[in-house]
Order: C-alpha cells, then structure tokens, then sequence
C-alpha cells in the first residue's frame, strides 16, 4: 500500500499515539524480543493497517497470537516482536513443520506500513533465520499469494534470497495462486 493512502491516523502507533515515519535502517533503534501480551492489539493493528489481509486471514492471526499468548508450553508457534520503545513495530510467527526434519514455517512477518522499506521486515527476517538455525532448522518456508496486493511481499522474499520452490494455480481462489518461497539455510 503506498504510503499516500493512509490516513494520519492509520500512521500512528495504537499505544503512544506519536506518528511513524519511513526511516532508515541505521535510525532505529528498536530490539526483537518474544510476545508479550500488551503486544496484542498493537500487531492486529499492524495487520490491519496492511489492507491486504483478508478477515479469514486476520483470525488466523489472532489465534496463533492467542495460542502463543495462553499456552507458554506449546511448541507449535514461536512470536516475535520487533519493539522499539514500548511500541511493536513488526513481528514474525515462525513453527517447525510438522512431520519434516528441520523445515520450519514462516507463518507471518508484518512491519507496520508506514515503515515499509525501512530495515525493519529485514531485521526480523535475518533475526528468523538465526532463530531457526539455532533450532536446528535448514529450510525455512514461506507461503504467499499471487494477488497484485502481494507483489511486494513476494519482492520481499526474493530480496532476501528465497527461491520461489512452488506455485500452485487456483488453490486460494479462482485466480489466487498458492507461491510457495523457500530458502535453504546455511549452518
């Protein structure tokens, strides 16, 4: 979503309520660090300022954050927030994949829009791959759509040296490709 078509409101954090802006990568000075439950609402928030998530999407999001949230032991999910001064700026869900050995899923990586392009999806995905090769993971996977909406996302990922692994024609809907991006990690 280009910047221009947010409203004033849309660019401020839910928390402080002081406007974001584009910034380079050298100007933030925020940390990664796990879930917390104030965290909540504020990557709802991120998801929903995005434009490109539908509301099926968006439960999904809510109940792996809830997951996490509510059930410390799970092994299933693991939530980052990128926080910088009390405020979430971005996040990353990440699990293994079930029945494989070392393939993980990239389930979410979301930076609120009005710092698109500014280091922060980077970060989070460079503190994801270090994350899951300290899981022993060497494969990590990350699902996509085809839509127009997700040319950036995808942009995203090649950026970043994912190899599009898969697409599968119609499997979303009628028109909506499954893009299936992969990257193998080196130890």
């Amino acid at each position: 979503m280009p910047l221009a078509e947010s409203s004033a409101a849309d660019l401020e954090s839910p928390v402080e309520r002081a406007p974001l802006r584009r910034r380079t990568p050298e100007e933030h000075a925020g940390h990664i660090r796990p879930l917390m439950g104030p965290d909540r609402e504020q990557i709802l928030h991120i998801l929903e300022l995005t434009k490109v998530f539908s509301p099926e999407e968006l439960e999904i999001a809510r109940e792996l954050i809830d997951t996490v949230l509510t059930k410390p032991g799970q092994q299933d999910y693991r939530i980052d927030a990128y926080d910088e001064d009390g405020t979430v700026l971005g996040y990353t869900c990440i699990g293994p994949t079930p029945g494989t050995v070392g393939t993980f899923d990239l389930y979410w990586i979301a930076v609120h829009p009005a710092l698109h392009g500014g280091g922060v999806g980077g970060a989070l995905n460079a503190h994801v791959e270090r994350t899951v090769r300290s899981l022993g993971g060497r494969l990590l996977i990350a699902e996509t759509s085809s839509r127009p909406e997700y040319e950036a996302t995808r942009a995203f990922y090649r950026g970043r040296r994912y190899l599009e692994l898969a697409r599968i024609p119609a499997y979303y809907r009628p028109g909506d490709d499954l893009v299936v991006f992969g990257k193998y990690l080196q130890p």
